[in-house]
Parts: C-alpha cells; sequence; structure tokens
C-alpha cells in the first residue's frame, strides 16, 4: 500500500482548518446576529414592571384603579404624643416618599434605591380610623367606628382598629415590600404597626384585563361591581360633603375559609351555596358570569332556582342604594398541624357611607347565607378615604388646614 504523503496530509489539514475556521467565522457572527435581534426584541417590548400609576389627582390611587397582583394593608397606631403638628409632619412624609416610590424613584432616604426603580403599578393609599381624626380636631363621618357586632363573627383583636392604614399594592412583591419598608422607617417616629396583612390574586398577564377575581373556593368573587369611571361607579364610591368629598369608606374583613371542609362539598352543593356555576361564574338562571339573575326562577318542584340561603341572593339588595365596590385579595399561610390548609379572604369595600351601604348588606348575610358553613370573619376595621392631593400637597391636608 502506498503510503499517504506527507504534504497532502498537510494540505489537507490546512485546507479544513481553514474550512472550519470560517464556519467558526459565520457561526459566531450568526450568533451576533441572533443576540442583536433577541436584544432589540427586548428592549422593544414594554415592561409592566415600569408602568407608573400617578399619584396626584381628585381621588387618592388605588380605589379606581384596576387591582395589582400583591397588597399589603398595615394599620398603625399613633404614639400617644403626636399632636396636629405631628400628624402635619407624618402625613407629608409619607406622602412625599409615596410619591417618589410610586415613580420608580427610592425614597428620600432610602439605603436601597435599586429595589425601587420597578413601580409595576404601585399605588399607596391613605386610611384614617377615628382616633386620627379625633387627633386632627375634625369631624369623623357617622359611620366611622367600629362595625355593628355579627352573630357570624369570631373577631381577634391583632387584625382588628387602627388609627391610619396604607394599602400598598404592585405587581411586583418585591416592589410592595421595599415600599412598605420605606414607609414604616418614615412613620416609626410617629406611629407603630398594629397589625399587617398580606394578599395576593393572580399575577400581572396570567388572565385577561378585566377577568373576574376568583377567591380560592374557586368563586368568582366581585362580579356584580359598579365599573371604574362610570358615573354608577362616582355614585356607590365617591362622598360628597366636608373634608371627605372626593374620598371614601373603607371596609376591611378578614375572612378565614374552611378549605378542608369545603372539599367535601360536591360541585351542585357549591353552586347552590353561591348561587352561581363555578364553572364559569354564570348565576344558576344564565349562561354568562354576566347575566343578570333571575331571582324569581323556580324549578320543575317549585323552589327557587337560586335559593333563598345562596349568597347571591343575600348579598344581592333589593333597595340600590345598598351597593359597595368590592375588592379582595386572597391570603394563603401555614396551615396548624393536621390541616391541609389556613386561608382565606382579604375582603376590602369601598363606598360612600358604610351605614348605608355596607352594614344592610352584611345583615343579611349574617342571617342567612350557606357560605357561613365554611366562612368566619376573623378580623374587621372601619377606615375614612380622604381625597386626594395636587402636587405640592399631601395626603388629608384638608383636615388639617
Amino acid at each position: 500500500m502506498r503510503p499517504r504523503s506527507a504534504g497532502a496530509t498537510r494540505r489537507q489539514f490546512l485546507l479544513g482548518g481553514a474550512v472550519a475556521g470560517a464556519g467558526a467565522v459565520a457561526a459566531v457572527g450568526l450568533d451576533a446576529a441572533v443576540s442583536a435581534r433577541g436584544t432589540d426584541a427586548a428592549a422593544s417590548t414594554p415592561l409592566n414592571g415600569d408602568v407608573v400609576v400617578p399619584f396626584h389627582g381628585a381621588h387618592q390611587a388605588g380605589i379606581d384603579t384596576d387591582a395589582q397582583a400583591h397588597a399589603t394593608l398595615v394599620a398603625l397606631d399613633l404614639a400617644a404624643d403626636v399632636d396636629r403638628d405631628g400628624l402635619r409632619r407624618l402625613l407629608r412624609t409619607l406622602t412625599d416618599d409615596a410619591v417618589r416610590l410610586s415613580r420608580g424613584e427610592g425614597a428620600l432616604a432610602d439605603t436601597e434605591p435599586e429595589l425601587a426603580v420597578a413601580p409595576a403599578r404601585l399605588t399607596v393609599t391613605f386610611g384614617f380610623g377615628p382616633g386620627l381624626v379625633a387627633r386632627a380636631g375634625a369631624t369623623a363621618p357617622a359611620w366611622l367606628r367600629p362595625l355593628p357586632a355579627f352573630a357570624i363573627d369570631r373577631l381577634r383583636p391583632e387584625y382588628g382598629d387602627g388609627d391610619l392604614l396604607l394599602q400598598i399594592a404592585a405587581d411586583d412583591p418585591v416592589t410592595v415590600a421595599h415600599a412598605t419598608r420605606m414607609l414604616l422607617k418614615d412613620a416609626r417616629a410617629f406611629a407603630s404597626p398594629r397589625w399587617v396583612q398580606q394578599g395576593f390574586r393572580r399575577a400581572h398577564g396570567t388572565v385577561r384585563p378585566g377577568t373576574t377575581m376568583r377567591n380560592l373556593f374557586g368563586q368568582v368573587d366581585g362580579t356584580a361591581n359598579p365599573v371604574p369611571g362610570t358615573r354608577d361607579f362616582d355614585e356607590v364610591v365617591w362622598a360628597r360633603d366636608g373634608w371627605l368629598a372626593g374620598g371614601t369608606g373603607m371596609v376591611v374583613r378578614r375572612i378565614a375559609m374552611d378549605l378542608d371542609k369545603w372539599d367535601h362539598l360536591d360541585r351542585p352543593g357549591r353552586d347552590q351555596a353561591v348561587g352561581r356555576t363555578q364553572a364559569t361564574g354564570a348565576p344558576l338562571t344564565g349562561t354568562d358570569e354576566f347575566d343578570e339573575p333571575d331571582l324569581d326562577a323556580q324549578d320543575a318542584l317549585g323552589f327557587p332556582v337560586i335559593a333563598e340561603f345562596s349568597h347571591l341572593r343575600r348579598s344581592r339588595p333589593d333597595d340600590p342604594s345598598q351597593r359597595i365596590f368590592r375588592r379582595g385579595y386572597n391570603y394563603d399561610q401555614t396551615p396548624p398541624s393536621g390541616l391541609v390548609s389556613d386561608a382565606g379572604l382579604l375582603f376590602v369595600s369601598f363606598q360612600a357611607d358604610i351605614d348605608r351601604q355596607f352594614v344592610p348588606i352584611q345583615r343579611r348575610l349574617d342571617e342567612l347565607d350557606l357560605l357561613n358553613e365554611w366562612t368566619t370573619p376573623i378580623g374587621s376595621a372601619v377606615f375614612a378615604l380622604p381625597p386626594g392631593c395636587a402636587e405640592n400637597g399631601f395626603i388629608g391636608e384638608g383636615i388639617l388646614t
């Protein structure tokens, strides 16, 4: 066998290396081009983290704002020595930093401003309890007091009352955590936390905008809400008198939900208890979530299709003035030993007059609502939410001037 020429072998190696080198260059060029296109596409894709909800305006943000994915509610008790001047300093400081944070800027004394760069629709909403209004020397609306006692309540003091409420909500949990810490640092010379409650909804982008939230029972929650931006919403929510004009009343209820017991109820039983079909959210007399329920409809035996004990019927008023704008957040904690879950709903509602609008609804639910078999209110608080403010103003200035 003739031996291979050393020259030929060398030429083949050099030729192969040249081809390989050309291929590598081409591959690098192709990779660079793909990376550049990816970078351009990423740069042109808007990020929800960049979205800013304006802080200033006639009404506070966080009321008619589309609900964000995460919320922390913090109630604070004022220190004994905080007077009107102290309140003014506190509320101005909190307002100033809330404005910065909602713009994606660090708070004034922020040691971690990098955590503030993605506002993700951050809103900070202020609520005043009876104690704060009294310190300010203002006249409180008649409804600004603890709710009447209800038979179903098993209220715990660690989830009730408070002088000042901060509702901090955004689509990013890091944003919420950072804003909460910054605002509590602002307040610590004037007030101390009484309770903190955290809740969540579907993450941004998980469902289509406008989709009704589902609670952890799997049920739609808030179908009958008035629509923000409509005259109907304005009539239900915004107060029109005194220092609260342009503001609203807020009810916070922590409702424990016995998911372990709920598991034993079959789907027809769940639908009957709620008055809606779990799969679609439609009333039992309809096919679409937003169909008007027919409360007069009867089944073949002459019984109401939507039972008298159903949540839908008990929560639905005959008096159109008894309406609220409800907003809920789920919570889910480490369960006690032997249970699968410790979960529930942070129920929040906004209405111009709590006595006239919310209390009658809650009385009907207290008297006869089959859902009471699986739900227990364990926290309750009421706050007056003042109107918004203009630039260079601060929330609450109307009761401190």
